[in-house]
Protein backbone atom coordinates (compact mmCIF):
# COMPACT_ATOMS: atom_id res chain seq x y z
CA UNK A 1 0.00 0.00 0.00
CA UNK A 2 1.42 3.17 -1.09
CA UNK A 3 0.37 6.42 0.58
CA UNK A 4 0.29 9.80 -0.57
CA UNK A 5 -0.25 13.35 0.74
CA UNK A 6 -1.77 16.61 -1.27
CA UNK A 7 0.36 17.76 -3.99
CA UNK A 8 0.32 19.61 -6.94
CA UNK A 9 -1.19 18.27 -10.15
CA UNK A 10 0.97 19.22 -13.08
CA UNK A 11 -0.99 18.99 -16.79
CA UNK A 12 1.23 17.72 -19.70
CA UNK A 13 1.82 19.73 -22.37
CA UNK A 14 -0.66 19.12 -25.31
CA UNK A 15 1.39 18.86 -28.60
CA UNK A 16 -1.21 20.40 -31.12
CA UNK A 17 -0.45 21.26 -34.70
CA UNK A 18 -1.64 24.72 -35.22
CA UNK A 19 -2.35 26.62 -38.66
CA UNK A 20 0.80 29.75 -38.80
CA UNK A 21 1.15 32.57 -40.73
CA UNK A 22 3.82 30.24 -42.01
CA UNK A 23 1.39 28.52 -43.72
CA UNK A 24 1.23 30.17 -47.04
CA UNK A 25 -1.85 28.11 -48.37
CA UNK A 26 -3.73 28.64 -45.33
CA UNK A 27 -3.07 32.45 -45.48
CA UNK A 28 -3.62 33.01 -49.59
CA UNK A 29 -6.89 31.70 -49.46
CA UNK A 30 -7.79 34.59 -46.46
CA UNK A 31 -6.04 37.11 -47.45
CA UNK A 32 -7.44 40.22 -47.92
CA UNK A 33 -7.01 40.09 -51.53
CA UNK A 34 -9.55 37.16 -52.17
CA UNK A 35 -12.15 39.63 -50.59
CA UNK A 36 -14.13 42.87 -52.38
CA UNK A 37 -12.23 45.00 -49.71
CA UNK A 38 -11.41 48.18 -50.69
CA UNK A 39 -7.41 49.62 -49.41
CA UNK A 40 -8.90 51.49 -46.86
CA UNK A 41 -10.56 48.58 -44.73
CA UNK A 42 -8.18 46.73 -45.09
CA UNK A 43 -5.11 49.21 -43.74
CA UNK A 44 -7.82 49.81 -40.78
CA UNK A 45 -8.24 46.13 -40.32
CA UNK A 46 -4.44 45.81 -39.63
CA UNK A 47 -4.49 49.36 -37.13
CA UNK A 48 -6.27 46.22 -35.40
CA UNK A 49 -3.45 43.41 -35.75
CA UNK A 50 -5.88 41.59 -37.90
CA UNK A 51 -3.81 40.14 -41.14
CA UNK A 52 -6.49 38.33 -42.45
CA UNK A 53 -9.46 37.25 -42.22
CA UNK A 54 -10.86 34.34 -40.22
CA UNK A 55 -12.71 31.38 -40.87
CA UNK A 56 -16.45 32.67 -40.25
CA UNK A 57 -15.21 36.15 -41.76
CA UNK A 58 -14.57 34.71 -44.63
CA UNK A 59 -16.98 31.97 -45.17
CA UNK A 60 -20.03 34.93 -44.69
CA UNK A 61 -18.12 37.31 -46.46
CA UNK A 62 -19.57 36.98 -50.20
CA UNK A 63 -23.21 35.68 -48.85
CA UNK A 64 -23.13 38.94 -46.85
CA UNK A 65 -21.70 41.12 -49.14
CA UNK A 66 -24.03 39.72 -52.54
CA UNK A 67 -27.50 40.26 -49.66
CA UNK A 68 -28.07 36.92 -49.14
CA UNK A 69 -30.22 36.49 -45.74
CA UNK A 70 -27.75 34.06 -43.72
CA UNK A 71 -27.84 32.02 -40.60
CA UNK A 72 -23.97 32.09 -39.18
CA UNK A 73 -22.85 30.07 -35.80
CA UNK A 74 -19.50 29.31 -34.71
CA UNK A 75 -17.61 29.19 -31.63
CA UNK A 76 -17.48 32.31 -28.99
CA UNK A 77 -13.77 34.21 -29.96
CA UNK A 78 -13.82 33.36 -33.80
CA UNK A 79 -14.82 37.30 -34.80
CA UNK A 80 -18.56 37.10 -35.41
CA UNK A 81 -18.93 40.69 -35.40
CA UNK A 82 -16.41 41.61 -38.38
CA UNK A 83 -18.41 39.11 -40.12
CA UNK A 84 -21.25 41.11 -40.86
CA UNK A 85 -19.47 44.26 -40.18
CA UNK A 86 -16.84 44.32 -42.49
CA UNK A 87 -19.31 43.47 -45.73
CA UNK A 88 -21.99 45.56 -44.81
CA UNK A 89 -19.40 48.52 -44.28
CA UNK A 90 -17.65 47.71 -47.77
CA UNK A 91 -21.14 47.78 -49.64
CA UNK A 92 -22.30 51.14 -48.15
CA UNK A 93 -19.04 53.06 -48.35
CA UNK A 94 -19.67 51.71 -52.16
CA UNK A 95 -23.26 52.82 -52.71
CA UNK A 96 -23.06 55.51 -50.66
CA UNK A 97 -24.17 58.38 -53.00
CA UNK A 98 -26.23 60.63 -50.39
CA UNK A 99 -25.07 61.86 -47.03
CA UNK A 100 -28.60 64.19 -46.21
CA UNK A 101 -29.25 65.26 -42.84
CA UNK A 102 -31.25 63.22 -41.56
CA UNK A 103 -31.12 60.41 -43.82
CA UNK A 104 -32.74 56.79 -42.65
CA UNK A 105 -30.60 53.99 -41.19
CA UNK A 106 -29.70 51.68 -43.91
CA UNK A 107 -28.40 49.23 -41.75
CA UNK A 108 -30.12 48.25 -37.97
CA UNK A 109 -28.47 45.79 -35.51
CA UNK A 110 -30.18 44.66 -32.71
CA UNK A 111 -28.42 43.00 -29.65
CA UNK A 112 -29.33 41.48 -26.31
CA UNK A 113 -26.91 43.69 -24.15
CA UNK A 114 -26.11 47.23 -23.84
CA UNK A 115 -22.39 46.08 -23.46
CA UNK A 116 -22.43 44.02 -26.53
CA UNK A 117 -24.54 47.26 -28.57
CA UNK A 118 -21.48 49.38 -27.82
CA UNK A 119 -19.03 46.60 -29.01
CA UNK A 120 -20.80 46.13 -32.22
CA UNK A 121 -21.21 49.96 -32.99
CA UNK A 122 -17.07 50.26 -32.13
CA UNK A 123 -16.21 47.53 -34.38
CA UNK A 124 -18.18 49.15 -37.17
CA UNK A 125 -16.66 52.36 -36.58
CA UNK A 126 -12.90 50.47 -36.53
CA UNK A 127 -13.60 49.55 -40.13
CA UNK A 128 -15.53 52.26 -41.62
CA UNK A 129 -14.83 55.82 -43.19
CA UNK A 130 -17.29 58.69 -43.78
CA UNK A 131 -20.19 56.20 -42.44
CA UNK A 132 -22.52 57.87 -39.37
CA UNK A 133 -22.65 54.96 -36.69
CA UNK A 134 -25.02 55.91 -33.98
CA UNK A 135 -25.61 53.19 -30.70
CA UNK A 136 -28.91 53.54 -28.89
CA UNK A 137 -29.42 51.54 -25.57
CA UNK A 138 -31.17 51.89 -22.76
CA UNK A 139 -29.68 54.03 -19.16
CA UNK A 140 -28.19 56.97 -21.55
CA UNK A 141 -29.70 60.18 -22.40
CA UNK A 142 -32.26 60.49 -25.09
CA UNK A 143 -31.09 63.96 -26.44
CA UNK A 144 -27.86 62.57 -28.10
CA UNK A 145 -30.16 59.92 -30.04
CA UNK A 146 -32.45 62.05 -31.08
CA UNK A 147 -29.81 64.55 -32.16
CA UNK A 148 -28.27 61.69 -34.22
CA UNK A 149 -30.88 61.03 -36.14
CA UNK A 150 -31.39 64.56 -37.07
CA UNK A 151 -27.77 64.41 -38.22
CA UNK A 152 -28.62 61.26 -40.27
CA UNK A 153 -27.43 57.54 -39.85
CA UNK A 154 -26.16 54.41 -42.06
CA UNK A 155 -25.83 51.99 -39.22
CA UNK A 156 -28.05 51.81 -36.18
CA UNK A 157 -26.96 49.74 -33.36
CA UNK A 158 -28.79 49.39 -30.68
CA UNK A 159 -31.16 47.47 -27.82
CA UNK A 160 -34.74 46.33 -28.65
CA UNK A 161 -36.12 48.90 -25.42
CA UNK A 162 -34.59 52.04 -26.46
CA UNK A 163 -35.35 52.00 -29.95
CA UNK A 164 -38.84 50.45 -29.59
CA UNK A 165 -39.15 54.14 -27.75
CA UNK A 166 -37.68 55.98 -30.19
CA UNK A 167 -40.64 54.39 -32.90
CA UNK A 168 -43.00 54.67 -30.64
CA UNK A 169 -42.33 58.68 -30.61
CA UNK A 170 -42.23 58.76 -33.90
CA UNK A 171 -38.34 59.88 -33.60
CA UNK A 172 -37.23 56.98 -36.19
CA UNK A 173 -37.79 56.17 -39.43
CA UNK A 174 -36.54 52.44 -40.30
CA UNK A 175 -38.76 51.97 -43.24
CA UNK A 176 -35.55 52.13 -45.63
CA UNK A 177 -33.64 49.63 -44.04
CA UNK A 178 -31.88 47.04 -46.14
CA UNK A 179 -29.93 44.84 -43.94
CA UNK A 180 -31.16 43.92 -40.67
CA UNK A 181 -28.30 41.73 -38.22
CA UNK A 182 -29.62 40.27 -35.23
CA UNK A 183 -26.70 39.35 -32.91
CA UNK A 184 -26.92 36.57 -30.09
CA UNK A 185 -30.29 36.12 -31.80
CA UNK A 186 -30.80 33.08 -29.31
CA UNK A 187 -30.40 35.11 -26.30
CA UNK A 188 -32.36 38.14 -27.28
CA UNK A 189 -35.33 35.91 -28.14
CA UNK A 190 -35.03 33.86 -24.97
CA UNK A 191 -34.57 36.93 -23.22
CA UNK A 192 -38.70 37.90 -23.80
CA UNK A 193 -37.30 40.28 -26.78
CA UNK A 194 -38.92 38.46 -29.64
CA UNK A 195 -42.43 40.44 -29.33
CA UNK A 196 -40.45 43.80 -28.95
CA UNK A 197 -38.07 42.16 -31.52
CA UNK A 198 -41.35 42.17 -34.09
CA UNK A 199 -42.63 44.91 -33.68
CA UNK A 200 -39.18 46.88 -34.15
CA UNK A 201 -39.11 44.88 -37.90
CA UNK A 202 -42.96 45.21 -38.66
CA UNK A 203 -41.88 48.88 -40.10
CA UNK A 204 -39.25 47.37 -42.19
CA UNK A 205 -40.80 43.65 -43.74
CA UNK A 206 -43.83 42.64 -45.43
CA UNK A 207 -45.19 39.62 -45.07
CA UNK A 208 -44.31 38.11 -48.71
CA UNK A 209 -42.28 40.78 -50.08
CA UNK A 210 -39.16 40.60 -51.89
CA UNK A 211 -38.17 44.37 -51.05
CA UNK A 212 -37.74 42.92 -47.43
CA UNK A 213 -34.13 43.93 -45.65
CA UNK A 214 -31.61 41.55 -46.03
CA UNK A 215 -31.52 39.09 -42.77
CA UNK A 216 -28.76 38.04 -40.66
CA UNK A 217 -28.82 35.97 -37.74
CA UNK A 218 -24.94 35.71 -35.55
CA UNK A 219 -24.56 33.84 -32.69
CA UNK A 220 -22.73 30.92 -30.77
CA UNK A 221 -25.35 28.71 -30.43
CA UNK A 222 -28.85 27.84 -31.86
CA UNK A 223 -31.45 26.04 -30.69
CA UNK A 224 -33.54 24.47 -32.97
CA UNK A 225 -36.66 26.86 -31.82
CA UNK A 226 -34.48 29.96 -33.39
CA UNK A 227 -34.62 28.38 -36.75
CA UNK A 228 -38.23 28.34 -36.38
CA UNK A 229 -38.03 32.12 -35.22
CA UNK A 230 -36.62 32.98 -38.46
CA UNK A 231 -38.67 31.87 -40.83
CA UNK A 232 -40.72 34.73 -40.41
CA UNK A 233 -38.24 37.01 -41.35
CA UNK A 234 -36.10 35.43 -43.70
CA UNK A 235 -36.70 34.34 -47.24
CA UNK A 236 -36.86 30.44 -47.90
CA UNK A 237 -33.40 30.24 -49.77
CA UNK A 238 -31.82 31.41 -46.96
CA UNK A 239 -28.15 30.40 -46.56
CA UNK A 240 -26.38 28.18 -42.92
CA UNK A 241 -22.82 28.93 -42.30
CA UNK A 242 -22.71 26.48 -39.49
CA UNK A 243 -18.93 26.19 -38.39
CA UNK A 244 -19.13 24.26 -35.44
CA UNK A 245 -22.38 21.24 -36.88
CA UNK A 246 -22.47 17.70 -35.75
CA UNK A 247 -19.21 17.79 -33.46
CA UNK A 248 -19.65 17.35 -30.07
CA UNK A 249 -17.72 20.34 -28.53
CA UNK A 250 -19.31 23.88 -28.58
CA UNK A 251 -16.89 25.41 -26.76
CA UNK A 252 -14.10 27.37 -27.72
CA UNK A 253 -11.32 24.46 -28.57
CA UNK A 254 -8.74 27.15 -27.17
CA UNK A 255 -10.10 26.92 -23.56
CA UNK A 256 -9.10 24.50 -21.13
CA UNK A 257 -12.12 23.34 -18.94
CA UNK A 258 -10.91 22.99 -15.37
CA UNK A 259 -13.34 21.51 -12.13
CA UNK A 260 -12.69 22.66 -8.48
CA UNK A 261 -15.40 21.22 -5.75
CA UNK A 262 -15.58 23.71 -3.01
CA UNK A 263 -18.40 24.30 -0.64
CA UNK A 264 -19.81 27.49 -0.93
CA UNK A 265 -18.92 28.79 2.62
CA UNK A 266 -14.91 28.05 1.66
CA UNK A 267 -15.63 29.83 -1.86
CA UNK A 268 -13.86 33.32 -1.21
CA UNK A 269 -11.23 32.16 -0.24
CA UNK A 270 -10.79 29.25 -2.53
CA UNK A 271 -10.93 32.36 -5.46
CA UNK A 272 -8.06 34.29 -4.53
CA UNK A 273 -6.22 31.53 -4.57
CA UNK A 274 -6.81 30.34 -7.61
CA UNK A 275 -6.69 33.77 -9.17
CA UNK A 276 -3.56 33.87 -7.86
CA UNK A 277 -1.90 30.44 -9.34
CA UNK A 278 -4.01 30.67 -12.81
CA UNK A 279 -3.49 34.33 -13.56
CA UNK A 280 -1.24 35.85 -11.26
CA UNK A 281 -1.20 39.23 -10.07
CA UNK A 282 -0.89 41.00 -13.80
CA UNK A 283 -3.14 38.35 -16.04
CA UNK A 284 -6.67 39.04 -16.25
CA UNK A 285 -9.68 37.47 -14.50
CA UNK A 286 -13.57 37.58 -15.38
CA UNK A 287 -15.57 35.92 -12.42
CA UNK A 288 -19.15 35.23 -12.80
CA UNK A 289 -21.26 34.83 -10.41
CA UNK A 290 -25.14 34.45 -10.25
CA UNK A 291 -26.43 37.00 -8.58
CA UNK A 292 -25.57 41.42 -7.78
CA UNK A 293 -25.18 40.55 -4.39
CA UNK A 294 -22.40 38.07 -5.11
CA UNK A 295 -20.94 40.14 -7.13
CA UNK A 296 -20.87 43.16 -4.83
CA UNK A 297 -19.13 40.38 -1.86
CA UNK A 298 -16.75 39.22 -4.34
CA UNK A 299 -15.32 42.15 -5.99
CA UNK A 300 -14.89 44.13 -2.28
CA UNK A 301 -13.44 40.80 -0.17
CA UNK A 302 -10.17 41.62 1.34
CA UNK A 303 -8.43 38.38 0.70
CA UNK A 304 -7.99 39.37 -3.21
CA UNK A 305 -4.53 40.30 -3.94
CA UNK A 306 -5.93 42.09 -7.32
CA UNK A 307 -7.58 45.29 -8.02
CA UNK A 308 -11.55 43.82 -8.43
CA UNK A 309 -14.19 45.86 -10.25
CA UNK A 310 -18.44 44.74 -9.95
CA UNK A 311 -20.14 45.13 -12.97
CA UNK A 312 -23.92 44.31 -13.29
CA UNK A 313 -27.40 45.74 -13.92
CA UNK A 314 -28.28 48.14 -10.74
CA UNK A 315 -24.59 49.97 -12.14
CA UNK A 316 -24.91 53.41 -13.72
CA UNK A 317 -24.80 52.90 -17.31
CA UNK A 318 -22.06 55.60 -17.27
CA UNK A 319 -20.25 53.65 -14.58
CA UNK A 320 -20.10 50.33 -16.49
CA UNK A 321 -18.96 51.58 -19.29
CA UNK A 322 -15.86 53.10 -17.29
CA UNK A 323 -15.49 49.85 -15.51
CA UNK A 324 -15.04 47.62 -19.00
CA UNK A 325 -12.71 50.52 -20.28
CA UNK A 326 -10.68 50.19 -16.99
CA UNK A 327 -10.55 46.03 -17.65
CA UNK A 328 -9.50 46.67 -21.19
CA UNK A 329 -7.11 48.83 -20.55
CA UNK A 330 -5.68 47.13 -17.56
CA UNK A 331 -6.51 49.96 -14.50
CA UNK A 332 -7.59 46.69 -12.96
CA UNK A 333 -7.03 43.08 -13.05
CA UNK A 334 -10.34 40.96 -11.58
CA UNK A 335 -13.76 42.05 -13.40
CA UNK A 336 -16.53 40.41 -11.02
CA UNK A 337 -19.75 40.08 -12.80
CA UNK A 338 -23.29 38.37 -13.69
CA UNK A 339 -24.18 37.31 -16.90
CA UNK A 340 -24.24 40.87 -19.41
CA UNK A 341 -20.39 40.65 -19.41
CA UNK A 342 -20.88 36.88 -21.33
CA UNK A 343 -22.29 37.61 -24.33
CA UNK A 344 -19.76 39.42 -27.52
CA UNK A 345 -17.84 41.59 -25.13
CA UNK A 346 -14.68 40.72 -27.14
CA UNK A 347 -11.85 42.09 -24.01
CA UNK A 348 -8.23 41.36 -25.00
CA UNK A 349 -6.33 39.29 -23.31
CA UNK A 350 -8.14 37.61 -20.44
CA UNK A 351 -6.04 34.89 -18.83
CA UNK A 352 -8.88 33.44 -16.80
CA UNK A 353 -12.56 32.73 -16.23
CA UNK A 354 -14.30 31.42 -13.27
CA UNK A 355 -17.77 30.49 -12.87
CA UNK A 356 -18.22 30.10 -9.17
CA UNK A 357 -21.12 27.69 -9.52
CA UNK A 358 -22.76 25.69 -12.70
CA UNK A 359 -24.73 27.45 -14.85
CA UNK A 360 -28.70 26.75 -15.71
CA UNK A 361 -27.86 26.24 -18.80
CA UNK A 362 -25.32 24.83 -21.40
CA UNK A 363 -25.26 28.47 -23.63
CA UNK A 364 -24.49 30.22 -20.96
CA UNK A 365 -21.22 28.49 -19.93
CA UNK A 366 -20.17 28.39 -23.75
CA UNK A 367 -20.46 32.02 -23.46
CA UNK A 368 -19.06 33.17 -20.56
CA UNK A 369 -16.04 30.68 -20.93
CA UNK A 370 -15.61 32.39 -24.54
CA UNK A 371 -14.47 35.46 -22.79
CA UNK A 372 -11.05 33.55 -22.62
CA UNK A 373 -8.96 31.88 -25.26
CA UNK A 374 -10.74 34.84 -28.20
CA UNK A 375 -8.89 35.09 -31.29
CA UNK A 376 -6.80 31.95 -31.25
CA UNK A 377 -5.00 33.28 -27.66
CA UNK A 378 -5.61 30.42 -25.62
CA UNK A 379 -7.02 30.53 -21.98
CA UNK A 380 -8.47 28.91 -18.77
CA UNK A 381 -12.29 28.37 -17.68
CA UNK A 382 -12.88 27.07 -14.05
CA UNK A 383 -16.12 26.28 -12.50
CA UNK A 384 -16.53 25.68 -8.83
CA UNK A 385 -19.41 23.08 -7.94
CA UNK A 386 -20.35 21.46 -4.83
CA UNK A 387 -20.48 17.51 -4.66
CA UNK A 388 -23.99 17.58 -4.96
CA UNK A 389 -23.83 19.64 -8.11
CA UNK A 390 -21.87 17.11 -9.93
CA UNK A 391 -25.05 15.72 -12.16
CA UNK A 392 -25.44 19.54 -13.39
CA UNK A 393 -21.33 19.20 -14.38
CA UNK A 394 -21.79 16.48 -16.38
CA UNK A 395 -25.06 17.69 -18.26
CA UNK A 396 -22.54 20.80 -19.23
CA UNK A 397 -20.14 18.19 -20.03
CA UNK A 398 -22.35 16.10 -22.43
CA UNK A 399 -24.19 18.28 -23.93
CA UNK A 400 -21.46 20.99 -24.22
CA UNK A 401 -19.10 18.38 -25.91
CA UNK A 402 -16.05 19.03 -23.60
CA UNK A 403 -14.91 17.27 -20.69
CA UNK A 404 -13.64 18.90 -17.48
CA UNK A 405 -10.49 18.30 -16.12
CA UNK A 406 -11.28 17.56 -12.02
CA UNK A 407 -7.95 19.33 -10.10
CA UNK A 408 -7.28 20.16 -6.44
CA UNK A 409 -7.62 23.71 -4.86
CA UNK A 410 -4.14 25.00 -5.37
CA UNK A 411 -1.59 24.48 -2.72
CA UNK A 412 0.85 26.02 -0.73
CA UNK A 413 3.70 25.15 -3.42
CA UNK A 414 1.43 26.07 -6.10
CA UNK A 415 1.16 29.75 -4.50
CA UNK A 416 4.51 29.73 -3.88
CA UNK A 417 5.64 29.61 -6.98
CA UNK A 418 3.26 31.70 -8.35
CA UNK A 419 3.69 34.45 -5.81
CA UNK A 420 7.50 33.83 -6.17
CA UNK A 421 6.73 34.89 -10.15
CA UNK A 422 4.85 37.97 -9.60
CA UNK A 423 7.18 39.56 -7.23
CA UNK A 424 10.76 39.31 -9.29
CA UNK A 425 8.29 40.76 -11.87
CA UNK A 426 7.71 43.42 -9.36
CA UNK A 427 11.41 43.64 -8.87
CA UNK A 428 12.20 44.21 -12.60
CA UNK A 429 9.93 47.01 -12.24
CA UNK A 430 12.06 49.37 -9.38
CA UNK A 431 14.02 52.22 -11.14
CA UNK A 432 17.56 51.73 -10.62
CA UNK A 433 17.82 55.44 -9.28
CA UNK A 434 15.12 54.22 -6.21
CA UNK A 435 17.47 51.04 -5.77
CA UNK A 436 20.60 53.53 -4.14
CA UNK A 437 18.48 54.74 -1.84
CA UNK A 438 18.20 50.71 -0.24
CA UNK A 439 21.64 49.58 -1.01
CA UNK A 440 22.73 50.49 2.85
CA UNK A 441 19.82 48.88 4.41
CA UNK A 442 20.34 45.89 2.12
CA UNK A 443 24.12 45.47 2.73
CA UNK A 444 23.17 45.51 6.28
CA UNK A 445 20.59 42.88 5.95
CA UNK A 446 22.61 40.55 4.30
CA UNK A 447 25.39 40.52 6.52
CA UNK A 448 23.16 39.51 9.27
CA UNK A 449 21.32 37.05 7.74
CA UNK A 450 23.07 35.88 4.28
CA UNK A 451 21.79 37.33 0.92
CA UNK A 452 19.79 34.05 0.11
CA UNK A 453 17.70 34.30 3.14
CA UNK A 454 17.37 38.38 3.30
CA UNK A 455 16.20 37.80 -0.73
CA UNK A 456 13.78 34.99 0.57
CA UNK A 457 11.86 37.02 3.12
CA UNK A 458 11.52 40.05 1.06
CA UNK A 459 10.47 38.06 -1.70
CA UNK A 460 7.80 36.47 0.75
CA UNK A 461 6.53 39.94 1.90
CA UNK A 462 6.37 41.24 -1.27
CA UNK A 463 4.21 38.57 -2.63
CA UNK A 464 1.73 38.42 0.46
CA UNK A 465 2.36 34.81 1.01
CA UNK A 466 3.58 35.62 4.24
CA UNK A 467 0.62 32.78 6.04
CA UNK A 468 -0.56 30.10 4.17
CA UNK A 469 -3.21 27.63 4.77
CA UNK A 470 -3.41 23.97 3.90
CA UNK A 471 -6.82 23.13 2.03
CA UNK A 472 -8.67 19.94 1.42
CA UNK A 473 -8.79 18.39 -2.41
CA UNK A 474 -11.71 16.90 -1.62
CA UNK A 475 -14.04 19.80 -0.87
CA UNK A 476 -11.61 22.70 0.13
CA UNK A 477 -11.95 22.76 3.19
CA UNK A 478 -9.31 24.79 4.91
CA UNK A 479 -7.15 23.28 7.77
CA UNK A 480 -6.89 19.99 6.30
CA UNK A 481 -4.62 17.58 4.36
CA UNK A 482 -5.74 14.99 1.93
CA UNK A 483 -4.03 11.72 1.73
CA UNK A 484 -4.01 8.69 -0.67
CA UNK A 485 -3.77 5.04 0.53
CA UNK A 486 -2.93 3.62 -3.10
CA UNK A 487 -2.97 -0.06 -3.13
CA UNK A 488 -1.44 -2.65 -5.23
CA UNK A 489 -4.54 -4.66 -6.05
CA UNK A 490 -8.31 -3.34 -6.21
CA UNK A 491 -10.11 -2.38 -3.10
CA UNK A 492 -13.68 -4.27 -3.01
CA UNK A 493 -14.85 -2.54 -0.14
CA UNK A 494 -13.92 0.14 2.37
CA UNK A 495 -13.58 -1.99 5.58
CA UNK A 496 -10.24 -3.48 4.10
CA UNK A 497 -9.07 0.28 4.18
CA UNK A 498 -9.85 0.92 7.70
CA UNK A 499 -8.76 -2.18 9.10
CA UNK A 500 -5.05 -1.26 7.84
CA UNK A 501 -5.49 1.88 8.94
CA UNK A 502 -6.33 0.82 12.38
CA UNK A 503 -2.69 -1.69 12.16
CA UNK A 504 -0.80 1.12 10.89
CA UNK A 505 -1.77 4.30 12.83
CA UNK A 506 -3.66 3.07 15.69
CA UNK A 507 -7.12 2.80 16.68
CA UNK A 508 -7.62 6.58 18.06
CA UNK A 509 -6.10 8.07 14.54
CA UNK A 510 -9.51 6.54 12.47
CA UNK A 511 -11.18 9.66 14.67
CA UNK A 512 -9.40 12.01 12.46
CA UNK A 513 -9.91 10.95 9.62
CA UNK A 514 -13.01 12.50 6.43
CA UNK A 515 -14.19 12.14 4.08
CA UNK A 516 -13.10 8.76 2.76
CA UNK A 517 -13.77 7.83 -0.79
CA UNK A 518 -12.11 5.68 -3.27
CA UNK A 519 -9.63 6.24 -5.97
CA UNK A 520 -10.45 6.02 -9.61
CA UNK A 521 -10.86 2.02 -10.41
CA UNK A 522 -10.87 1.49 -6.75
CA UNK A 523 -7.22 1.01 -6.75
CA UNK A 524 -7.47 2.76 -3.03
CA UNK A 525 -8.79 5.41 -1.32
CA UNK A 526 -8.27 8.99 -0.40
CA UNK A 527 -9.25 10.98 2.67
CA UNK A 528 -9.22 14.53 4.85
CA UNK A 529 -6.66 14.40 7.82
CA UNK A 530 -6.15 18.07 10.33
CA UNK A 531 -3.07 19.35 8.94
CA UNK A 532 -1.89 19.50 12.04
CA UNK A 533 -1.93 15.65 12.86
CA UNK A 534 -0.16 14.95 9.58
CA UNK A 535 3.42 14.99 11.51
CA UNK A 536 1.70 12.46 13.97
CA UNK A 537 0.80 10.17 11.06
CA UNK A 538 4.10 10.42 10.15
CA UNK A 539 6.04 9.41 13.11
CA UNK A 540 3.26 6.30 13.71
CA UNK A 541 4.31 4.88 10.41
CA UNK A 542 7.92 4.78 11.11
CA UNK A 543 7.38 3.54 14.30
CA UNK A 544 6.92 -0.02 13.08
CA UNK A 545 7.24 -1.91 10.29
CA UNK A 546 3.73 -1.48 8.18
CA UNK A 547 2.46 -5.13 6.81
CA UNK A 548 1.98 -3.32 3.49
CA UNK A 549 4.61 -1.45 1.96
CA UNK A 550 3.83 2.12 1.62
CA UNK A 551 5.64 5.39 0.78
CA UNK A 552 4.45 9.24 1.79
CA UNK A 553 4.98 11.40 -1.87
CA UNK A 554 4.16 15.06 -1.46
CA UNK A 555 3.45 15.81 -5.14
CA UNK A 556 0.56 12.78 -5.96
CA UNK A 557 -2.76 14.65 -6.80
CA UNK A 558 -5.85 12.83 -5.73
CA UNK A 559 -8.03 11.54 -8.32
CA UNK A 560 -11.18 10.06 -6.55
CA UNK A 561 -13.78 8.05 -8.50
CA UNK A 562 -16.54 10.32 -9.92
Amino acid sequence: MVLFLNGVETPKKKSKKEKTEGDSEWVCWWAFSNFRISEVTINKLKARGVSYLFDIQAKTFNPVYDGEDLIAQARTGTGKTFSFAIPLVEKLQKNMTEYTRGRSPKVLVLTPTRELAIQVAKDFKDVSKRVSIACFYGGSSYMPQIEAIRNGIDVLVGTPGRIKDHLQNNKLDLSKVKHVVLDEVDQMLDMGFAEQVEEILGSSYHKDSDSNPQTLLFSATCPPWVYEVAKKYMRPGCKHVDLIGKKTQKAATTVEHLAITCHWSQRIAVLADVIQVYSGSHGKTIVFCETKKDVNELSLNSSLKQSAQSLHGDIPQKQRETTLKGFRNGTFEVLVATNVAARGLDIPEVDLVIQCSPPKDVESYIHRSGRTGRAGRTGVCICFYQRKEEDQLRYVENKAGITFRRVGVPTANDIIKSSSKDAVRFLDSVPAAAIDYFRVSAEKLIAERGAVDALAAALAHISGATSLEQRSLLNSDAGYTTVQLVCSQECHNLGYVWRTIKEQLGEQFENHIHRMTFLKGKMGVCFDVPADKVKEMQVRTTRKTPSVPYRISSNKPCNPEQ
